[in-house]
């Protein structure tokens, strides 16, 4: 039997936010395409809302929708996780040993968050205080040690970049203080921001406005401590910093409460196949998207090694590019659309009030709206409106569904 049961127009590895927006776009493109998309997942969720759940604001159902409900209708929903590429026979290998063939592959399978590159931090998250809203299940977790704490010692962490949504590990620490701020217990609990970068933001244009908030929290930020180890029973994380002659040591301190995000990589079967640059990404052309070697593949989302931040709003930018520059090699068109490196990261500095960072390659600032409506180095209510409010609805019926909001590609 011909291992090649089935081929494709598009075959797509990944219906996260990137996979099924580029399925959408390409769809409302072409509805004669044969397009598959490869992912096990049986529910797809909304990730920019874990943060609000973590706060209280959101409840685990807001952010998750079973996956057969948003595969667009005519492309094949293949039930199975992607084990190898074979580019150089136009075929995805599935983990039980079937072929998918194409003629166009999109590649965005997410990220990998690597809980087992901390030492002892999977047998203890979601108890002993130790918990993170990277992930859904343990969200709710964060806001029961929120509320539970009235004084002690409230730990937060960032791993080397690059992680999804730089701004995360920030937003709960600031959403936790609001609370305790709120509450009267700010002189009562004390925070520890554990940073493993070496500023607080990336971009400066934002960094005074979090810096404020840093301030009005009484937190104490470690800049160039990675975590490296946790001991849930006995409530001790070690960190390792490198001082200026290059020498590394360790720093152990004790916590109540320890939010973890964790270190990032691409998927293993990324890293281990020949789509990846030398880190493991999936090596894509910064601006069209198309892969460096393979000119019948293109990458969007996390996975790829395009530096822009790494978040939803991004794949709502990638997502028309690709599938117009798709369309367009379909056509023997050679005018491509470029991706201009947006993203945003809206940073939940307390309940009520938004940081809204948008901004491109190079860390140029790249606002949605004119200042004069939304200054976004600014905490403004306008932008928490928009993530509380607007941004899910728009994220289940806009972009999932093809409908490309404030995005035009131009072929140029």
């Amino acid at each position: 039997m011909n291992p090649h049961e089935t081929q494709y127009d598009i075959v797509i590895v990944g219906a996260g936010a990137a996979g099924i927006s580029v399925a959408a776009s390409l769809l409302s493109r072409d509805r004669g395409l044969r397009m598959a998309l490869i992912d096990p997942a049986e529910t797809h969720y909304y990730q920019p809302g874990f943060t609000m759940i973590g706060a209280g604001i959101f409840n685990s159902d807001e952010v998750k929708r079973p996956m057969q409900s948003l595969i667009p209708k005519g492309v094949t929903w293949i039930r199975a996780a992607a084990a190898e590429f074979k580019p150089d026979d136009n075929v995805v290998a599935l983990e039980d040993g079937t072929h998918i063939a194409y003629q166009r592959l999109i590649v965005c399978p997410g990220l990998k968050l690597n809980w087992e590159g901390i030492e002892g931090l999977s047998e203890t998250l979601g108890r002993n205080g130790v918990t993170s809203n990277y992930r859904a299940d343990l969200a709710p977790y964060t806001w029961e040690l929120v509320k539970k704490m009235k004084h002690g010692k409230a730990v937060f962490t960032q791993p080397p970049m690059p992680i999804k949504c730089a701004g995360a590990p920030q937003k709960v620490l600031y959403l936790s203080g609001d609370h305790w701020f709120s509450n009267g217990m700010i002189d009562d609990v004390q925070i520890e921001f554990y940073n493993a970068g070496a500023v607080l933001f990336g971009v400066k244009e934002y960094v005074p406005a979090l810096q404020t908030y840093i301030d009005r929290y009484k937190a104490k930020v470690h800049y160039s401590h990675k975590l490296v180890k946790v001991d849930g029973d006995r409530k001790l994380a070690w960190f390792e910093t490198a001082s200026a002659d290059g020498t590394v040591k360790t720093v152990e301190t004790d916590f109540d409460m320890l939010h973890v995000c964790p270190p990032q990589t691409a998927p293993d079967f990324i890293r281990n196949s020949p789509l990846a640059d030398a880190a493991g990404w999936v090596d894509v052309d910064p601006g069209t998207l198309k892969h460096t070697r393979y000119t019948n593949i293109w990458g969007l989302g996390d996975a790829t090694n395009t530096p822009n931040a790494k978040t939803a709003a991004a794949v709502r930018k990638q997502a028309p590019i690709v599938a117009a520059n798709i369309v367009a090699d379909i056509n023997g068109q050679s005018a491509l659309c470029k991706y201009d490196g947006y993203g945003s990261c809206p940073l939940t500095v307390e309940r009520g009030k938004i940081v809204l960072a948008e901004f491109a390659y190079g860390g140029k600032l790249s606002p949605t709206l004119p200042v004069w409506m939304l200054d976004g180095t600014k905490p403004t209510a306008l932008a928490w409106h928009m993530k509380k409010s607007m941004l899910p609805p728009l994220y289940w019926h806009g972009m999932l569904k093809g409908h490309e909001l404030l995005v035009k590609p131009v072929a140029g």
